[in-house]
């Protein structure tokens, strides 16, 4: 089956690129308005981007009537905000800060979600959450009249207790229970871990091509000829 994206309406292009990449990590986010208050959504339009600089990107979707919503109105007066990692334990107060309120109304209060402050940024984190990243505004840009994407950069990470390993910097999956998001009402658990173990280039080696050619183009005395090429006779 092949699809044009371009003969699509944009809810028919929603529902077959949610239902392919799946699961998607999900971001509640919390943010800061000029006036100290607090709002909390999620998106799952979302991803770690670079470790160095430590990057996450941060797909908002605008208002009808080509606004903002709230997250990414205060991103763009306050340039800071937090992303929350969500796990089985957060995911019922993630769905309701979900819900579409007024900006005045807390989506944390509602949802009985305690914040306390961040380290290095305004908005205040969700005490809850399994792991919390401060993040900055880089780069804020509007991608037609529907779609908002950030680009914000890690400041400071805070972790649940026993989460990760002071040493070694791993994290415990036995302890860490994320879920991500599918399409719909839907979502999953990590309940099937697998290792798959990367091949050295050493076990191609009968695979790999001939001896390369020499920095003049020529290929070095002695190699074998370059793949479909043929001997010329003597004297030819």
């Amino acid at each position: 089956m092949d699809i044009d994206l371009a003969s699509l309406a944009p809810s028919a292009r929603y529902k077959l690129l949610t239902g392919l990449v799946v699961p998607r990590p999900i971001a509640l986010v919390t943010t800061t308005d000029p006036q100290g208050r607090t709002n909390a959504a999620p998106y799952s339009f979302f991803n770690l981007f670079s470790h160095d600089p430590a990057l996450v990107v941060l797909g908002i979707e605008r208002r009808r009537f080509d606004t903002s919503k709230d997250t990414g109105r205060n991103i763009d007066l306050v340039g800071e905000f937090v992303v929350h990692l969500v796990d089985e334990e957060l995911a019922e107060a993630m769905a309701i800060c979900a819900v579409d309120f007024p900006p005045e109304v807390s989506e944390p209060e509602i949802a009985g979600l305690e914040l306390v402050p961040c380290r290095r940024v305004a908005p205040r984190r969700i005490l809850r959450a399994p792991a919390a990243l401060e993040c900055r505004c880089l780069t804020l840009m509007r991608l037609g009249r529907t779609r908002e994407l950030v680009i914000g950069e890690i400041l400071w990470v805070h972790a649940r207790e026993g989460l990760v390993d002071p040493t070694t910097l791993r994290v415990d999956l036995g302890r860490y229970r994320p879920v991500g998001r599918l399409f719909g009402d839907l979502y999953c658990r990590i309940q099937d871990i697998f290792a798959l173990p990367r091949p050295a280039p050493s076990a191609f080696a009968e695979a790999i091509t001939p001896a390369p050619a020499g920095e003049d183009g020529m290929r070095p005395e002695g190699a074998d000829p370059a793949p479909g090429a043929r001997e010329r006779p003597a004297g030819q």
